[in-house]
């Protein structure tokens, strides 16, 4: 209860993520953003397994791997956001919803290039297994608490942005998303590039 609660409020505070489901429903593209959906959380179930096999340490121990990671990761975060951010300067009359495989990519890539993901894991999964538990089949299975409680919390949002897709649709409304969306991604690359390890 306790790795639920944690991983519950994890969840559901605003970030990346959040924002990449967002703008992506928004656009009323619902295979888009399950799409974000399911490969943000494919990406969560590859840095579990990797973290449960103890692969994921070899991140955290070797400067170079975590550097190449981390420049690897807010390189995109940046072209992505600065992508939205130059795109939201034109006047369009109808925004193209992205398709799903563009969104699986986005999610997958955003989320297995983030180092802190890994280091999260690292961090956060054995405090969580019994003594004595087989560790790698109690971290996967952890893992997949905390994709059910993302998938479920994706749902809540998808359907919000939905509902309100017409106001969000609207020309102005798609530059400020855009242009929020962006910043937010952009932001993150920056931020993950300037932290020191």
């Amino acid at each position: 209860m306790t790795f639920v609660l944690v991983v519950g409020l994890l969840t559901i505070t605003p970030g990346m993520d959040t924002a990449l489901i967002l703008r992506t429903a928004a656009s009323g593209s619902l295979r888009g953003a399950w799409g974000v959906v399911f490969s943000i959380q494919a990406g969560t179930l590859v840095w579990g397994v990797l973290t449960s096999a103890g692969i994921t340490a070899i991140l955290t121990a070797s400067h170079l791997a975590y550097e190449v990671l981390r420049w690897a990761g807010a390189g995109y975060l940046l072209w992505i956001g600065v992508s939205m951010l130059w795109a939201s300067r034109r006047t369009v009359t109808e925004a193209p919803a992205p398709a799903a495989v563009a969104g699986w990519r986005r999610g997958l890539l955003t989320n297995l290039l983030n180092p802190k993901m890994g280091a999260f894991y690292v961090a956060l999964l054995p405090q969580f297994i019994p003594a004595g538990a087989p560790a790698f089949g109690f971290g996967v299975w952890l893992t997949c608490i905390h994709i059910a409680l993302g998938t479920t919390w994706s749902a809540v949002l998808i359907l919000l942005a939905h509902r309100v897709r017409g106001l969000l649709q609207k020309p102005a409304a798609r530059r400020v998303l855009d242009r929020v969306t962006g910043t937010v991604i952009a932001a993150f690359g920056v931020r993950l590039m300037v932290e020191s390890r």
